[in-house]
């Protein structure tokens, strides 16, 4: 996992690459598309996948320049959050001044969807509450411990805002207890905006959820 801060509000967009080769996903590019382009061609990366784990703009910005480089990469967001890729008043482009390009999406993801990358599968685990198709991605590993990108869904130490269109507080809760702290304690999660943490580090000490 190749981590990047992208954009004003320096969004954590991810390179997730397979073990073997160079196939990769693109999780949530958010902005600095040219950062983003620079850090897979360094890392002799070709993009199979760009996934959104969900639609504000501070995620997606980035996602019809890299679209355009690499159309063999299929664009997979929830289809709760698909109007976001079509709408910039949908995605908050307004509110958070950001310039908005509308993509098309490849494929509308569901829960528990798979995504094969390299030797390894990608699943798809709903999760609203920041977003109505906001989704978390599980990455299960047999040699290490797992991984979960969590969007702006859970954070260290924090969780993802529901003051916006679409957000309800309980629904994000419910998506964090349930679905998320179902994984096993060791799994690292690599949130939306800060520092990666692990699933026992916030069950244990995130204020939120205690």
């Amino acid at each position: 996992v190749h981590a990047l801060n992208v954009g004003p509000l320096q969004a954590c967009c991810y390179l997730l690459a397979a073990d073997q080769g160079s196939e990769a996903a693109v999780v949530d590019p958010g902005g600095d598309a040219d950062l983003i382009i620079e850090q897979l061609r360094y890392r002799k990366l070709v993009p199979r996948y760009i996934l959104l784990t969900h639609g504000h703009i501070d995620h997606i910005e980035a996602v019809a320049a890299l679209k355009r480089r690499f159309p063999q990469a299929d664009v997979c967001i929830h289809a709760d959050d698909a109007g976001m890729l079509r709408d910039g008043a949908v995605a908050l482009a307004g509110l958070i001044g950001l310039a908005y390009e509308p993509c098309e999406p490849d494929r509308l993801l569901a829960n528990g969807d798979r995504m094969a990358l390299g030797d390894e599968t990608i699943e798809v685990i709903h999760t609203p509450g920041h977003t109505p198709g906001g989704i978390s991605l599980l990455v299960r590993r047999d040699a290490e411990r797992a991984l979960v990108f969590s969007g702006d869904t859970l954070f260290a130490g924090g969780i993802g805002r529901t003051d916006f269109p679409g957000g309800r507080y309980q629904q994000l809760i419910e998506s964090i207890r349930a679905r998320l702290f179902g994984l096993p304690d060791d799994t690292a999660v690599y949130p939306g905006h800060g520092e990666p943490t692990t699933i026992g580090e916030e069950r244990a000490t995130n204020p939120f959820l205690q």
